[in-house]
Order: structure tokens, then sequence, then C-alpha cells
């Protein structure tokens, strides 16, 4: 399925046979525009970057590479081919056909899983809008507007499906997500993990790594819904998100190498003199970003889970390959609870523990990643490792919101949390420290001190290749 490039809205969905809708995204497609201008990336209306444009959404080769001017880059709508006689996997309504119509019964369930996972496209770009300024190198840079640019298609893609089948509400909808702003006090992101600001790259890295991963998982059982320009939208915006992924983890690795590289030739853990991130410091940033992530899976028990998975809205991560009846009535999981002063598992039933079974999926990947880091730290001689902290650390949301957990999961009282919070979490020492060494790079192939220099280019690219022009 080829991608119409020509059109001044380049789809898959064959835009130019429904006048309405063209004309309805046509009136909203300025007010992207703008929002773009004014919110997006700082600085970067004069640059050629090497970017990465879809032009089919066929698995066999999709993207084209080559530079672009920022503010010409072609968003667009883009659904993965559609499945000949799909039916709904799981729920309900489990063995129907797929429905290519918003069942009527479940409307605001619908609508309001596409409008939250549609705000948090725009809030990431709003979070590292100025990011530009303080690159580590060009490779970096590129690799920040080519998130950007996805992040921004990925909002073009749930405001097709609102506009689409929502009607009025849908276009309300659509309008307001171009009016929160990630962090404003009085109009803010839907979730919290989406206002938190990005002006570090080291913040950066761990938000690819943590954040796009959440996006990964909720995409992914999203692409099992039962609505299926839902399901067709999420498969294509998957093979995006990867590359999200590898930007954070390539870009943890990179700067552990370059920490182990310091504290070997120096031998010493306090980097900081020498110019590079010391462990204590990644470590905690860790901690902050990974226990915000866990808060956006939900409560470990949900109706709200249950019944999106029952009504055949939302299912589970790789819903065909789970050895159950996809139905759930009578399962049970085990979920993590607050007992006697610690935190056991215990059975809970399986439709309410959607969100926690997909948390725990979640957590296993996040640590393989972890894993990798660490073979770093081993192959450079550091005696220490890298750690995800508990499940209940640093919680807002669910069973453990309110209690103090430390990163191995000793429950505290306030007191003490309070006295200790700088050890596990950032403080603004912290910040202002990583910040310091935030001086931007943008000669060919050269890399700030902190940071290793990537393994390979882009595409076939040299590392000196000139990524971003300037003009």
């Amino acid at each position: 399925m080829n991608i119409d490039y020509n059109e001044r809205i380049p789809n898959n969905v064959d835009l130019a046979d429904d006048r309405r809708l063209l004309r309805a995204l046509e009136r909203w497609q300025p007010a992207y525009l703008k929002w773009w201008d004014d919110m997006g990336p700082v600085d970067s209306s004069d640059m050629d970057v090497y970017l990465r444009t879809a032009i089919s959404v066929e698995s066999d080769g999709w993207a084209h590479f080559g530079h672009v001017r920022m503010p010409d880059y072609r968003w667009g709508i883009f659904l993965t081919p559609p499945e000949a006689d799909r039916k709904i996997n799981f729920g309900a309504h489990k063995g129907d056909p797929a429905w290519q119509t918003v069942p009527g019964e479940y409307r605001s369930e619908l609508r309001r899983l596409i409008v939250t996972q549609g705000d948090t496209e725009p809030a990431s770009v709003e979070q590292q809008r100025t990011l530009g300024r303080s690159c580590p190198s060009l490779y970096d840079l590129r690799n920040l507007f080519q998130v950007n640019v996805e992040e921004g298609r990925h909002l073009w893609a749930m405001v097709y499906l609102l506009h689409a089948y929502f009607g009025r509400d849908g276009r309300e909808e659509a309008d307001e997500m171009l009016h929160r702003h990630a962090g404003d006090p009085d109009r803010p992101r839907i979730l919290q993990a989406f206002n938190e600001m990005t002006d570090d790259w080291l913040s950066f890295f761990m938000f690819t790594f943590f954040q796009d991963r959440d996006g990964k998982y909720q995409l992914a059982s999203l692409a099992e819904s039962g609505f299926d320009p839902l399901s067709r939208t999420c498969r294509f915006m998957l093979t995006e998100e990867a590359h999200h992924m590898f930007v954070g983890e390539s870009g943890i690795m990179r700067v552990v190498q370059r920490s182990a590289e310091l504290m070997r030739e120096h031998d010493t853990a306090d980097i900081r003199a020498h110019g590079g991130i010391d462990l204590d410091t990644i470590q905690k940033f860790m901690n902050f970003h990974y226990s915000i992530c866990l808060d956006l899976f939900g409560q470990e028990k949900s109706t709200n889970a249950a019944n999106y998975y029952s009504m055949g809205l939302k299912g589970r991560f790789q819903e065909t390959r789970i050895d159950d009846d996809h139905v759930l009535e009578d399962a049970v999981f085990m979920a993590p609870e607050l007992r006697d002063g610690g935190v056991v598992m215990a059975e809970t039933p399986a439709l309410t523990a959607t969100n926690e079974r997909l948390r725990q999926e979640y957590a296993k990947d996040s640590q393989r990643g972890v894993n990798r880091f660490n073979k770093v730290l081993a192959h450079y001689g550091i005696g220490r490792e890298l750690t995800l902290p508990h499940e209940a650390f640093n919680r807002a949301i669910g069973a453990f919101r309110g209690t103090h957990v430390t990163p191995d999961g000793q429950i505290v009282d306030a007191e003490t949390w309070a006295r200790r919070r700088g050890e596990w979490l950032p403080s603004d020492a912290d910040y202002a420290f990583v910040k310091s060494l935030m001086t931007p790079v943008v000669a060919p192939g050269r890399m700030a001190n902190w940071i290793a220099p990537p393994k390979r280019g882009i595409h076939g690219q040299p590392v000196d290749f000139d990524y971003v022009r300037f003009h």
C-alpha cells in the first residue's frame, strides 16, 4: 500500500474519496502546523535533517531516507493493510468479525482510549522541544528530530480516527489535543509522566527507553482491538516506535560505556570532575523514569481495564500467543498488594488484572535492556550493576500510592523517605550537574565528552555523516 505524497495530506486511507472528512482534516492541519511551530523543536525550521519518511506500509521496506527541511516534513495517515476476514480474538465478542465502524454501545469507552493514547504523542514533542540546543552530536540531533516527527505523525493517526469515526465529539477532542500542553498548570497533558519536562539528554534517553517502551505495550494492546481501524493504525505505529526505543537503549548504553571508560581511566567512581556522568546519577534517573512509567499502566486491579477487555476494545500483549480461553471469566492472575506491612503476590481475577499483566511484561522487557547495560560495565571490569527499583518504589497510582518504599523494596516511614529521597531520586543538584554538561556539539563525527560514539551510523551512513545541515 504505497502512499501518495502529492496529496496535501499523505495517506493510504483513500481520503480523496471522502470529501467531508478531507475538508475536516484540512481545517485541522493549519492548527497542527501552528502547534508544531509554537511547541515543536526550537530553532529547527532552517535545518535539513536526514529523516526517514514512510513511502509504503508494507513490511518489506516502507521507509525512504533523505535530507528534509523540518517544516517540509510530510506528516500523514497510514494504516497497515487490512487482514481479510479478521476476527475479534478476545472478550465477550470473541470470534465475531472485527468492527469496521464504531460499536455504538462502546462509543465513549473507545473514544477515551484513543484520546488518552493520542494525547501522549504531542506531549513528548513538547517535553523535548529545547533539546536540540544541547545536542551531544549531529547523530543524536538527527535521532531526536526523527522521534519528534514520528510522534507528530502518531498524533495524526489518532486524530484521523477521531475525525473519521466520532463526528463532532471527535473533532472537538482533536482540537483539544493541541490546546493541552506538557507541564501547563492550567491545561496539562492527561497522564502525569507526560508533564515532566525533558530538558537534558540523559532524561531524553531515559524517556525513549522507558516511556516509549510503555508506548510499545500500550500500542500492542490496542493493536489487538476489535475495532479494526484502531488495530491497523497501531500496528503501523509500532513499526516506528521500535526506533524510539532504539534511541533510548543505545543512548543509555553509550552513556554507560563512556562512564565506564572514565572510571577505568581515572580509577575512581567519582567521574564528575572528569566530565562524565557517574553511575549513582544514572541509577537515580533510571529509578525516576521507571517508577513513573509503572504508573502509566494504571491500577493493579481495574474495572475499566476489565471492561475494555470484555468489550473487545483493548487486549493483552500478544493476545493470540497466550494459552487460555481469551475470555477470562474464571481465570486468576498473581498481582502485588500490601499486606501485613509488606508486599505480597496474591490471586486476583485475571479480568481486573489486565493492567498488571501488561505492567509485568513491560518490567521484564525493561530488565532485558538493563542487563545489556550491565554487560557493558562488566566488559570494562566495573564491579557494579544498574538495577530497576522495586515495583512499589515512588508510586503515585495503585496499591502502593502513599506508601514509602525503598528501591530494594523496604517499607520506611515518611521521615526516612524525606531524609533519604536524594539517595534514590535525582536532586536539584543532580539535574543541575547533568545540565551543566549539556553543551552542543555540532561538528560531524564529534561527540560530547560524556557519551561514547555509536557503533555505526544511520541507514549505512558513516558516523561522521552530516546528518543535520544548518543554514
